[in-house]
């Protein structure tokens, strides 16, 4: 925006993909409208990897609480910064689709 002199911002565009038919098509977009900014903008693409799922699984979790412990560490930075309300919603709709997903 206009008269935003020295303003600094970063998008970041995470994606885990949970199955082989899953797919992120990131198109960051930063509207610039000053010469005196600093903007940046990163995007990353994972899956589970096997490696994750094994060191888990040697620690005593089976595979649907290992995936729903690296999912849940992947969303917790988002869901960190919801309301309280939120965050403990999102929570509960992600452990029921975890537990359809595995097993």
């Amino acid at each position: 925006a206009r008269g935003a002199e020295g303003a600094q911002a970063k998008v970041v565009c995470d994606a885990l993909l949970l199955d082989p038919e899953s797919r992120s098509d990131t198109y960051p977009y930063l509207d610039v409208s000053e010469d005196d900014v600093r903007v940046e903008h990163e995007a990353t693409v994972s899956r589970i990897s096997e490696d994750q799922l094994f060191y888990l699984m040697s620690r005593g979790l089976n595979e649907a609480q290992a995936s729903a412990l690296i999912v849940n560490g992947f969303l917790e930075p988002f869901v960190k910064e919801l309301p309280m309300e939120y965050a403990v919603e999102l929570n509960r709709l992600v452990q029921l689709q975890m537990e359809g997903s595995v097993g």
